[in-house]
């Protein structure tokens, strides 16, 4: 036999690290290859753990609500093997397994430890204050949605690893604050003794999601430590019959997002409508026979991505992101959608490489990360990389709206619901009163990189592709 380990696989560029949800197998249990060992949460998304080869699981490293990091060892499974073999992780998102030598049956089995890098110093340092503490994303978060300020959470005393303040110690100490007794020190003693009356801000049973309700879109991007402490509102008065709902981690991050785009960008929205009429026939004479041929459904989604992208090839500042003082324009075409989950929550998965696909491509691809979104299987990678959003606000029956941006990208773009009105169109006798398919855009876009003209002429193009959809080409 041969003991090898189940580590925490990569979960995107900017993940550093994960909150353990569930463990599916307990010790002793038996694993199949590709079975789901635990669950884990970031602050973009939650996804499985799977087994990359079968065996008995012998160790678990972690226990539920634990953060742990990228690369590190979650479990210890017992495999079949002969003495010296060294079993590999094939999982291709994964970090690799130690490699393990298997010791004599009469010894306990050893892995090779793991040693996790120097984390970053994610937040800022206080003016004169020589010591350099580190905090995890996780804390970071933590302390935003409680306004717990920097020079407080210096006074923390951490229990993790080299006085590193963990997800319990801040959460005991923010139990204490609500109590008054933050003079006193929290021992580690202590702190298991008022752990009992904190809500574990990771252990939620809810649907991982970056994307804010309706016409507000949540950021993708990774948490990052605030510049300045979030300032604590005054106290709510309540009075009359009221109801108090704790908000759960991913509202709690979408409500940090939000905020943190806000001050980040400086909003302009501009607003354009499209006679979409020919687009809504076109679809309507077509969506049986594709959806016989091809095996899904041909929604709305798929055409307006196909007029976004022709319209952002002539306008490539909108597909950019800014770096300090620099402007970096994205040569990939990568659309978030902003996807409506069962709990009210939204999701942004996104359609990678949306310009290579044809209209039977993005089809396939949109109703695939839809309906992934919505049974809770997105991949980490599935909401990684996006260049551009769209929200269809339409869909809540919304006319119009008001999207924030998602960052790090600069715009991001509103349909209303398509609705039928009597217009003026022009025709070779000249103008007559007809009843179209109309349908208002917006688009909101960061105002240091782009200005009204370059904002306003690309929404322009975009209701023009819409307007010039071919009624005659074929599905």
């Amino acid at each position: 036999m041969a003991i090898v380990d189940l580590v925490m696989p990569k979960l995107g560029e900017s993940i550093m690290e994960a909150t353990i949800l569930k463990w599916n197998k307990q010790i002793g249990d038996n694993i199949a290859v590709d079975e789901t060992v635990l669950e884990i949460a970031t602050d973009k998304v939650d996804t499985e753990v799977p087994a990359p080869f079968a065996g008995k699981l012998v160790e678990i490293c972690f226990q539920v609500n634990d953060v742990a990091p990228i690369g590190s060892v979650l479990a210890k499974i017992e495999v079949a093997g002969e003495n010296n073999m060294v079993v590999n992780s094939p999982v291709a998102t994964a970090t690799p397994a130690t490699a393990v030598e298997a010791t004599p049956t009469n010894e306990q089995p050893e892995s090779i430890p793991y040693v996790p890098a120097a984390p970053v110093n994610t937040a800022p340092q206080e003016t004169g204050n020589t010591e350099t503490r580190f905090y995890s994303p996780l804390v970071l978060n933590i302390a935003q949605s409680e306004g717990v300020s920097f020079s407080d959470l210096e006074k923390i005393p951490g229990t993790g690893s080299g006085g590193r303040v963990s997800k319990k110690d801040i959460l005991n100490w923010v139990a204490a604050k609500k109590s008054g007794t933050t003079g006193n020190v929290v021992s580690p003693a202590a702190a298991e003794v008022n752990s009992s009356a904190v809500v574990p801000v990771a252990n939620q049973n809810v649907v991982a999601t970056n994307q804010a309700p309706a016409s507000t879109v949540a950021p993708t991007t990774s948490t990052s430590a605030s510049t300045s402490a979030a300032s604590s509102p005054a106290g709510v008065v309540l009075s009359g019959a009221s109801e108090i709902i704790e908000m759960d981690r991913m509202r709690k991050l979408i409500a940090k997002h939000m905020v943190d785009s806000v001050q980040t960008s400086p909003h302009v929205t501009s607003f354009s409508e499209a006679d979409v009429t020919n687009l809504v026939q076109w679809r309507n004479n077509n969506k049986a026979a594709f959806e016989k041929r091809e095996g899904t459904k041909l929604t709305f989604t798929p055409l307006i991505v196909e007029c976004l992208v022709a319209a952002m090839k002539k306008f490539p500042l909108i597909n950019s992101s800014l770096d300090g003082d620099k402007i970096i324009i994205k040569k990939d075409f990568n659309i978030g959608m902003a996807t409506a989950l069962p709990n009210g929550n939204l999701i942004v998965p996104v359609i990678k490489g949306a310009d290579q696909l044809n209209l039977v491509g993005l089809s396939k691809s949109i109703n695939s990360l839809a309906d992934a979104a919505r049974n809770n299987k997105l991949k980490p990678d599935d909401t990684q990389n996006g260049t551009f959003t769209f929200t269809n606000v339409g869909t809540f029956g919304s006319l119009m709206g008001t999207p924030i941006i998602n960052q790090p990208q600069v715009a991001i773009i509103a349909v209303g619901a398509i609705k039928k009105r009597v217009a003026v169109i022009e025709t070779p006798s000249g103008d007559s009163m007809a009843i179209r398919h109309m349908m208002y855009l917006s688009l909101s876009y960061d105002h240091r990189i782009i200005d009204g003209s370059i904002g306003a002429s690309f929404l322009t193009e975009v209701a023009n592709q819409l307007e010039a959809w071919d009624p005659n080409r074929t599905a």
